[in-house]
């Protein structure tokens, strides 16, 4: 039997993508927020007129920084150019697909009484049914990087996992409905953990790359918690799944890092602005969370030797300034 809590409403808690239908698998297309993605083409700009202008100016060239900059304008008009017509029309792209793929979903009725009322399903209410969630299954099947289209599928299976189960409750031994209300329970029971997992590794894998793509703090960890809450939700129903797990463990040592290379950063602020004391005591807050978080030894232990290695490079500094 699958353990069932009231995982229905927390699922539809999180922020839900609409999904979209197309003849292929689509991949969701590079997007970063237009503060990230300027700062990091700022940066790129930067870094290539200093080494265009260095390579110059060895050269005997008289206006390097005539070249260089003329290069460094081509690569911003080129960032702008690609961000605001080529990714912004494959985002678009995408979320037309998305919301074509919503309505493709639900034009089939689940033909499924929700709540309290009593049901009772006949063998040709019972078998239409499988066969509705079995071409919505396909669908999602469809456009396997869409993760609404299996969670949309997985919820439909919990629901008639339950009312199957209300009808296993019922009926008699010798009952014809028997033999397909149990071989139903079967198909839809596959389903229901081929669909929640598929669901869930699309979800985390898209949400942990978001964090990765984000520049400040808060972003990075609320998305890479929202990343394990999917994980947590599936893991209610599928405890055993060795694949949920691992992924588990994985976020939360991707979630740990995060915390630590915070304090690690704000630490070597400190030092550059030569408060030693400062940066000495953020790497010991540093330290105090490694010792705390999820991690690998053998990973725990290199950090924490590169840190106490900064601890007395800083506490060597500070003494031959006094």
């Amino acid at each position: 039997m699958n353990k069932r809590p009231n995982s229905q409403n927390q699922i539809q808690k999180f922020p839900s993508r609409k999904v979209g239908r197309a003849a292929a698998p689509y991949r969701r297309p590079f997007w970063l927020l237009a503060s990230s993605y300027y700062i990091l083409t700022a940066a790129a700009a930067l870094a290539f007129f200093f080494v265009v202008w260095a390579i110059l100016h060895e050269g005997n060239e008289e206006t390097p920084w005539i070249t260089a900059g003329i290069g460094t304008s081509l690569i911003l008009a080129g960032a702008v150019v690609l961000r605001e017509i080529f990714l912004r029309k494959a985002r678009s792209r995408f979320l037309l697909t998305e919301r074509n793929l919503e309505h493709s979903m639900r034009s089939f009725p689940p033909a499924m009484k929700s709540g309290n009322e009593a049901i009772k399903l006949s063998l040709e209410d019972n078998a239409a049914i499988i066969r509705k969630i079995q071409k919505k299954s396909e669908l999602a099947r469809v456009l396997g990087k869409l993760s609404d289209g299996h969670l949309e599928v997985f919820e439909i299976c919990n629901e008639y996992l339950s009312i199957n189960e209300k009808q296993l409750g019922t009926v008699g031994v010798g009952s014809p409905r028997l033999p397909s209300l149990l071989r139903g329970r079967e198909i839809i029971s596959e389903l229901h953990r081929f669909h929640l997992l598929s669901w869930a590794e699309i979800e985390t894998r898209n949400l942990t790359q978001m964090a990765k793509n984000y520049v400040t703090i808060s972003e990075k960890l609320n998305t890479a918690q929202q990343a394990l809450t999917v994980l947590d939700t599936a893991l209610q129903f599928y405890p055993d799944e060795a694949r949920l797990s691992e992924s588990e463990s994985v976020l939360k040592e991707f979630i740990a890092s995060i915390k630590i290379s915070h304090w690690i950063e704000q630490g070597e602020r400190a030092a550059f602005k030569g408060n030693y004391k400062r940066a000495v005591s953020l790497y010991r807050d540093a330290l105090f969370f490694l010792a705390r978080e999820p991690m690998k030894t053998e990973e725990r232990e290199a950090i924490a030797e590169k840190i106490n290695a900064e601890i007395e490079s800083l506490r060597g500094l500070a003494a031959k300034n006094k």
